[in-house]
């Protein structure tokens, strides 16, 4: 289905990550249950692309008590909307997406990290792109979204998402700035996620996490961070968002990208291993 939107009477300046973030509806059958964030993750321009959110967004259920999160029926989804920016078109239009979360044998879509399964609150979804679709991803190699900054606790950083299903101006997303709030060197393989300090709410689950500078930023240079000033706005992406530590604080969880490329392989040969047994049939 296709939504087009009123577009602003003179071109506005939109920087690049606002592009990236994309606003996801969660539905049971034709009952809306609420509205989250995703966005496509690739490794470089040679690599397909998946989709992330967070695994509480496609369950429906808390990704701690496992009760469910709606409140009224108890309801848990069987499918998603994905609203895509759609190629060929000069104003603002979006492409609605529906893509169910369960086989016909009810197997889950999702994919779960390989390694840590169901305690990682975040999935991939493969999916079978249109030339219609717009494909703006963040990138695990390379120097677009990787700047390899230096970054320490108490500097910005900021959620890039849909806070109670709102939204910038059409489907593009809202920024909400707050702070690192812990060392990024505690991070590890067997604990790869980290706190921030921002006020984040419902329909921010699975928004991009950036560190994003206007004049220049700390890189390491020969083994020693070195400031360097830049005219045009730079990021590093950090991680997917996945919600405050509990209703009475804003401090919120962030899990860290190093998780997102073994997340990333496992969706691309699940899905080469499905086509390869659907060749065999």
């Amino acid at each position: 289905m296709d939504q087009p939107i009123d577009a602003p009477t003179s071109s506005p300046k939109i920087e690049i990550p606002s592009l990236k973030s994309l606003f996801i509806e969660a539905y049971f059958d034709d009952q809306l249950l609420g509205s989250a964030t995703g966005f496509l993750l690739t490794k470089s321009m040679d690599t397909p692309c998946v989709l992330l959110t967070n695994r509480h967004v496609v369950t429906g259920r808390h990704q701690v008590t496992g009760k469910p999160l709606d409140k009224t029926h108890g309801a848990v989804p069987n499918a998603i909307v994905i609203h895509f920016h759609k190629e060929g078109v000069a104003h603002p239009y979006w492409q609605q997406i529906r893509l169910p979360l369960y086989r016909q044998t009810g197997e889950p879509y999702w994919i779960e990290h390989p390694r840590l399964g169901a305690e990682a609150d975040v999935v991939a979804l493969n999916l079978s792109w249109g030339s219609d679709v717009i494909r703006i991803p963040y990138y695990l190699e390379g120097d677009l979204d990787r700047k390899q900054m230096v970054l320490s606790p108490a500097e910005p950083v900021s959620v890039i998402g849909f806070p109670f299903g709102l939204a910038s101006h059409a489907r593009y997303p809202i920024w909400a700035t707050g702070f690192l709030a812990q060392d990024l060197g505690f991070v590890s393989p067997e604990n790869p996620k980290f706190y921030i300090d921002c006020r984040t709410r419902q329909g921010q689950s699975g928004s991009p996490v950036i560190a994003f500078r206007v004049q220049g930023a700390r890189t390491m240079r020969n083994g020693k961070p070195v400031a360097s000033l830049d005219p045009n706005p730079t990021w590093e992406f950090l991680g997917i968002y996945s919600g405050r530590v509990n209703d009475e604080s804003d401090i919120g969880i962030v899990w860290h990208v190093s998780v997102l490329g073994e997340l990333f392989d496992a969706a691309i040969a699940d899905n080469a291993a499905r086509q390869a047994a659907a060749a065999d049939t």
